[in-house]
């Protein structure tokens, strides 16, 4: 296994079920830690069985690499005898897998079904209710609503008769659709695999899982993933599987410049930046090499990223910072860095890292920036 990464408290189904749905669960989940490496996460999986028993004689491990095959999981490597890749159908379950753990299950509903808080003549009905205007549409009105209201404001005559008025029409709401652009950057420095905590597989499954997100819910949205170390870099989304970190110090600054340089070209009026990091920025490209400074914060790296962060404010480009991290001078960075660009800060655990960016995507949605 890489340096870095650490299993434990491994817990076995206890429902006894065998064959190739359960190690298929597995297997994917090994995927992902491996970066993509088949063969590393076979001979992990051959571990695990030893230990707990997750094949019989009815179905074993060959069985098992059979039928991966044979249902368009692995493909062999042509470069590489005896050696196996993942395929588009691997990554794109890895991406649905990631979007069911972390987010649950989610109820399908239409395209571009994002909220903003302005109301009026919109495209879509919220659950509001007001008084009927000049200008609203018939289909606007609710008649039930409406009905009642008459009632209760001018009764019922002896005579059984009914007069309902324009004060008592009530109307829903309707929510104008918004479009929106997100920049999700993911710290691939060496920090996110030391100190035997591996905290680059949780960032993968929130950027495999927001994407499966947006294509599935949003799809009028955009999403662009960036990693960032000594430099920055684009990622597509069926890279995001195979993504490891490096021997990177953090450069924060490319980071932002090459996600402000992405949201310029995007037309749409919300854009916004996700970003993931465990440390402080210690990293600046000069010319054709780089300064570099890890201890503590250098005042010199942090005024330019500070300067981002204002420039970032200026394009109304908010900036959400997840912070796995739990050292106080490094909260005191983050504090800094969200009140220039007065976006917001998370300070996270690696469990609760999917479910924050999961409400903060769906809350923001709900407004223009």
């Amino acid at each position: 296994m890489a340096a870095g990464f650490r299993f434990r408290d491994f817990m076995p189904e206890e429902s006894g079920e065998k064959g190739f749905d359960s190690l298929f669960k597995i297997f994917m989940q090994l995927v992902t830690v491996t970066s993509g490496d088949v063969s590393e996460a076979l001979q992990w999986l051959n571990e695990l069985d030893k230990q707990y028993g997750l094949t019989d004689n009815d179905y074993g491990m060959g069985d098992f690499i059979e039928d991966l095959k044979k249902k368009g999981y692995i493909d062999e490597d042509p470069q590489q005898p005896g050696a196996f890749n993942i395929t588009a159908k691997s990554e794109q379950n890895i991406r649905k897998s990631a979007l069911e753990e972390i987010f649950g299950k989610l109820k399908k509903s239409g395209q571009g079904n994002h909220r903003t808080p302005h109301t009026g003549q919109g495209d879509e009905l919220s659950t509001d209710m007001r008084e009927f205007r000049f200008g609203d549409s018939l289909e606007q009105i609710q008649m039930t609503e409406s009905i009642r209201n008459a009632q209760l404001n001018h009764g019922m005559d002896g005579e059984g008769g009914f007069m309902l008025t324009e004060g008592d029409l009530e109307v829903r709401e309707n929510e104008h659709k918004s479009q929106t652009s997100t920049v999700l950057m993911i710290d691939i420095s060496h920090s996110m695999i030391l100190y035997g905590e591996d905290r680059i597989t949780p960032a993968k499954k929130v950027a495999m899982a927001l994407s499966e997100l947006v294509k599935q819910k949003y799809p009028k949205d955009f999403l662009d993933v960036i990693v960032f170390g000594n430099d920055a870099w684009q990622i597509e989304v069926k890279e995001l599987p195979y993504l490891q970190v490096g021997p990177y110090h953090t450069n924060t600054v490319a980071g932002l410049e090459l996600a402000l340089d992405l949201l310029r070209k995007r037309k749409t009026p919300n854009k916004q930046i996700f970003m993931i990091t465990d440390g402080k920025p210690t990293c600046l490209k000069e010319g054709n090499g780089y300064y570099k400074n890890s201890f503590g914060l250098d005042r010199k790296v942090v005024n330019k990223t500070l300067n981002l962060a204002a420039a970032a404010r200026r394009l109304k480009v908010p900036i959400t910072t997840f912070m796995i991290a739990s050292d106080p001078y490094l909260q005191q960075f983050v504090q800094e860095f969200t009140e220039v660009n007065q976006g917001k800060a998370y300070y996270s655990s690696l469990k609760g890292l999917g479910h924050l960016i999961f409400e903060d995507y769906k809350r923001n949605r709900r407004k223009s920036v």
